[in-house]
């Protein structure tokens, strides 16, 4: 039997299994994908992490913290850090570029057509 716990705002709800026998395996197979999810590693981020320790992206990130650094020691200012965050992204993205045009994926996939 199924009981509705609560329901919020944004129209999620948690539904309760009262069903004792039933529940052993459930609970056995959502341990089983929060392992999987845990295993599973955004290859993007990789490069993303490994492209903001070069020196050009190290560069444009101490501008970009600088400038938060700076604008949040203000109380009244109009000045934000969109330059410096659009230069940091725009590096890193480039960088990323070229890990991805150096991959053996790329070039197979290039040559397919």
């Amino acid at each position: 039997m199924l009981d509705i716990i609560s329901i919020s705002n944004q129209a999620s709800f948690t539904i309760i299994d009262t069903d004792q026998e039933e529940e052993a395996p459930a609970e056995e197979e959502e341990e089983e994908e929060e392992e999987e999810e845990e295993e599973m590693v955004d290859p993007l981020e990789t490069i993303r992490a490994k492209c903001e320790q070069t020196e050009h992206c190290v560069h444009y990130k101490e501008r970009l913290e600088a400038c938060e650094t700076r604008v949040g020691s203000r109380s009244h200012t109009e000045e934000d850090c969109t330059e410096e965050l659009f230069d940091f992204l725009h590096a890193r993205d480039h960088c990323v570029s070229e890990q991805h045009r150096d991959s053996v994926a790329h070039k197979l996939f290039h040559n397919v057509k």
